[in-house]
């Protein structure tokens, strides 16, 4: 690919980030609680955001918000400083790219067609050098006469893509796009429009509840919980020093240990363990299967396998450890017997996810 896209950017006088939310809340029915319960967030230019969480927890509802399709009941929305709520914006005039889960693409046009539909704002000069120029940044000028029944699943993607893309948006907003592709095209097509989201400078938001495409796809990412956020960083961040139990489980599987910390280490029943970060007390500590290594008998403690998932490239155990089960990754093709007994050792620091009186 060789073509560029120049975004929308800010007047020179204006220094404003593309998007930035400010006590934003929504319900749907009076008496109920919020969806999105005064949420504050700060979008930066050129960034790859993704809003993750499980169902309910308000990241559609935000991005709809976002885009004009709901009103919130308080609090602000700027794009490029621009204020969407007081007034509100409708949606075709927020400067913002939509791409949906089914695509949406009219059946009747071409490809050229389609991505043409978005640019009836321009003069008609403008329109189809636009057009040819993004349809050649996604990799699909050759495929610029077809109808969107003669593309595959990861080509109509695209083609929607590029549709929202051609208006150089100061925004776009992309709602569980990969989800109606199989797992391989779903990984190759994620990578292909990561890589043009790249290329154009696009700052972009992805609401997903597939935690390997948030861990994939993101430059930061926002877990939600009853439509508040959660914990907000790098994946490498939120992954590895996970603030709740909530996030510690939900952004790939945890055990989560009792222990009495004392100052770097903690006393649980996987022995004594070193800690991320000081603590005291009654505390309640994350471990990643991948951090939980079998060994020799002197180096562990001792615990029985229950069951065994063989995965190609590691395999995945359930272990008890007296009345409490754990989970344990080991790399490489050595399958260990289910029913028998074994010794596991912590190879990290744990994290901690709750002291006495503190929220989960």
């Amino acid at each position: 690919m060789t073509a560029t896209l120049e975004p929308v950017r800010p007047m020179p006088t204006a220094q404003h980030g593309p998007l930035t939310l400010t006590d934003l809340t929504k319900r749907y029915a009076p008496g109920l609680p919020p969806v999105v319960g005064g949420l504050s967030l700060e979008v930066r230019a050129g960034e790859l955001l993704t809003l993750l969480g499980p169902s309910g927890c308000g990241k559609t509802t935000t991005l709809r918000l976002i885009a004009g399709l709901e009103q919130p009941d308080s609090g602000s929305i700027e794009i490029l400083g621009r204020s969407m709520t007081a007034p509100f914006v409708p949606p075709e005039r927020r400067g913002v790219g939509l791409v949906f889960q089914d695509y949406a693409l009219f059946p009747h046009l071409s490809v050229l067609g389609n991505v043409l539909f978005g640019l009836r704002h321009l003069p008609r000069t403008q329109r189809l050098p636009r057009a040819q120029e993004t349809l050649a940044l996604v990799g699909l000028t050759v495929f610029a006469s077809r109808m969107p029944h003669q593309l595959s699943g990861g080509q109509q993607q695209r083609v929607a893509l590029a549709r929202a893309l051609a208006p150089r948006p100061a925004l776009l907003l992309l709602d569980e796009p990969f989800s109606n592709l199989d797992a391989q095209l779903r990984h190759s097509t994620r990578q292909e429009v990561r890589a043009i989201l790249r290329q154009s400078n696009t700052t972009a938001i992805l609401v997903t509840h597939d935690q390997e495409e948030a861990l994939a796809f993101s430059d930061r990412l926002v877990l939600m919980r009853g439509g508040h956020i959660e914990q907000i960083g790098t994946p490498q961040e939120v992954y590895a020093a996970p603030r709740t139990a909530f996030v510690a489980n939900f952004l790939g599987r945890s055990n989560l240990l009792s222990g009495t910390a004392s100052g770097q280490t903690a006393r649980t029943a996987l022995g004594l363990l070193p800690l991320m970060q000081s603590a005291s007390g009654p505390v309640l500590l994350s471990v990643r299967a991948e951090h939980l290594a079998f060994c020799d008998a002197a180096e562990g403690v001792e615990v029985r396998i229950l069951s065994r998932e063989f995965r190609g490239r590691d395999a995945s155990y359930t272990v008890q450890l007296g009345s409490q089960e754990l989970l344990v990754h080991e790399a490489g093709g050595l399958l260990r017997p289910e029913n028998n007994l074994a010794h596991v050792r912590v190879t990290h620091a744990a994290t901690v996810v709750r002291e006495l009186g503190g929220q989960a």
